[in-house]
């Protein structure tokens, strides 16, 4: 690898060619400021927070997007650059609305942070101020185009990574403004609400729709039996929330939380996980020994879903027809459940905790009622649990450890792994295998489906049906990628999975922000931490494969009688229906 030499405030650094003085700075352990940076995501040098003076070029240069070449000189931290450095937060600041204290990020701000590390205790400009409609059009997202800092860390995830393209840069100069084309509302646009964008966001401009007034109000009802699941990938990332290393699993310290919150029952949505395989994985054999339409496409990530609705109809029939774990849940807490513990159906609350803003969109969708009510009452992301939890004054690092209860809160290793991607994948191949073999599978990790490479690709023996093709896509660009292949022909596969998300669900929209500056210090990518925290929980678990699950067992038993019978047909599976890519436009020529 051919390397540069340079000079930084006087220290020698030696990078590699095509490194920025922002990278070149990093590895020399000096700290220049960012605000619109983002690792991977966004060089584009808007913000001109990270000026530096660099010798023989004129005026101050973006170190984030500036190249190193050899024998430069760089120097960080003049006069000239600290003042600048300032002028441009306080020129953001002059335009910010002033309401830190009730700000959804507040002491979680980027910008707030910048302008501390600064040392900027006055704004000296003074102007005109945004004046925007707030836009809350949507049951997962809430745009307030007030508080956007133009960074357009948003505009870059959503067109660059997710290939959706929802948001961009409307209008010029001051009337500058990042929302969807013409500023339509995001729920009249092709926003598949992943959330994506609010993980990036530095400020408070964009948020999930807060639902953790309903909740209190359900749990302070004495009419209301409140019953709550927490999703696969939630505890390896709330931790993060109460001051702990990324990638530390709080399992049994979360319920702890949950239960002094005032909930009457905790329960596991890995147990659905285990359910939705036992569901889709004889939905698989079926298609696959019967002539069903092939490839089976997994249907767990409603971001996923609306994604295929609008942009890939054509392979809607494709999608299993399994519902989510997080709605199979639902279902079952309003029948199975109430039944089996003699409790009114129609005084339970269903509450999940999801790393997903969109399964506050999935909870709504009208083929989410099969239970005779709407299945989840209410959906927080694994920060408004957090929030909860720090509103009622509990010192969770200081917690117990407790169990889930019962009859729901019984899970395998792959149920939890259905919290990353190429989980689903996994945690189906392992069962698939075992019920059509009647063999014990030997090693249990299919680690070809495992890490985050964009597009992941196997084949699997199964005697006797032969060699199975699998594959795997995380985040909706490499959705794209993927679909477009077996569109033209170029990929033949049997069973599909795809993740909204990057990671999978341990990157959801809902789960704890990783910030820009302490993205660039990590030396491991955060979704590998959480990943591995997940792998390790599945590995140290009792039971990993889903059919072994005895919770599951008695519940079909008792209750459902089979895979793929009449009542699981009923309550856990569903279909999709296509839907315009801009709802607006459509509505017109209508």
């Amino acid at each position: 690898m051919e390397m540069v030499n340079l000079t930084i405030d006087g220290q020698e650094v030696q990078v590699p060619k095509g490194s920025t003085v922002l990278e070149a700075a990093q590895k020399a352990g000096i700290d220049i400021p960012t605000l619109c940076h983002l690792k991977d995501i966004n060089k584009i040098g808007a913000c001109r927070v990270c000026v530096v003076e660099i010798e023989k070029a004129r005026g101050l240069q973006p170190s984030c997007t500036y190249p190193v070449t050899e024998g430069m000189v760089v120097r960080t931290n003049t006069a000239m650059v600290r003042e600048s450095r300032k002028a441009v937060v306080e020129l953001i600041l002059s335009n910010h609305p002033m309401e830190c204290l009730t700000c959804s990020r507040s002491t979680d701000c980027e910008l707030q942070a910048l302008a501390k590390k600064l040392g900027i205790k006055e704004i000296r400009f003074q102007g005109e101020n945004s004046n925007f409609p707030m836009d809350t059009s949507n049951p997962a997202i809430v745009r307030d185009p007030n508080k956007c800092i133009l960074c357009r860390r948003c505009v870059a995830v959503c067109n660059e990574v997710q290939g959706v393209g929802a948001l961009g840069l409307n209008e010029r100069g001051f009337n500058s403004i990042v929302a969807p084309a013409f500023q339509h509302p995001l729920s009249e646009v092709n926003c598949v609400y992943c959330g994506q964008c609010v993980n990036v966001c530095p400020v408070g401009a964009l948020k999930e729709k807060d639902e953790m007034q309903k909740v209190w109000d359900a749990i302070n009802d004495p009419e209301k039996h409140v019953v709550l699941q927490t999703a696969p990938a939630v505890r390896a990332a709330l931790g993060e929330e109460f001051g702990l290393p990324i990638g530390t699993i709080v399992t049994k310290k979360m319920v702890a939380a949950i239960r002094r919150l005032g909930i009457d029952k905790i329960f596991d949505t890995d147990f659905t996980a285990d359910l939705t395989i036992m569901e889709e994985g004889n939905e698989f054999l079926d298609r696959l020994q019967n002539g069903g339409k092939l490839p089976l496409m997994t249907s767990c990530s409603p971001g996923w879903v609306k994604y295929c609705e609008q942009h890939y109809p054509e392979f809607l029939d494709n999608l299993s027809t399994a519902k989510s774990p997080q709605q199979m849940f639902g279902a079952l807490a309003k029948t199975y459940y109430p039944e089996k513990c003699g409790i009114d159906a129609a005084k339970i609350f269903s509450v999940s905790v999801m790393p997903c803003t969109a399964k506050k969109y999935e909870r709504q969708r009208p083929e989410m009622m099969d239970s005779g009510f709407v299945d989840v009452d209410a959906v927080l992301t694994t920060r408004e649990l957090a929030a909860m939890i720090k509103e009622a004054g509990l010192d969770f690092n200081s917690l117990p450890e407790e169990d889930y209860d019962l009859p729901m809160g019984i899970s395998t290793g792959a149920g939890l792994i259905f919290g990353v991607t190429g989980g689903v994948m996994e945690a189906a191949l392992r069962t698939v295998y075992e019920v059509v073999t009647g063999k014990t599978l030997e090693k249990l990790e299919f680690v070809e489906v495992r890490g985050l490479e964009g597009i992941k690709e196997a084949t699997v023996d199964v005697p006797p049906v032969g060699t199975v093709k699998v594959a795997v896509a995380h985040g909706l660009g490499n959705a794209k990628k993927l679909l477009e292949r077996i569109k033209a022909g170029e990929a033949e596969y049997h069973f599909v999975e795809i993740m909204a998300c990057p990671g999978g669900c341990i990157g959801g929209g809902g789960q704890p922000r990783v910030t820009g500056p302490e993205r660039m210090s990590l030396e491991d990518n955060y979704l590998d931490l959480r990943a591995q925290a997940v792998y390790n929980e599945d590995k140290s678990m009792k039971m990993r494969k889903s059919h072994e699950n005895p919770a599951i067992k008695t519940l079909y038993e008792e209750y459902l009688v089979k895979p793929l019978g009449e009542k699981s047909h009923h309550l856990l599976h569903t279909h999709y229906q296509a839907k315009p890519k801009y709802q607006v436009l459509a509505e017109k020529e209508c």
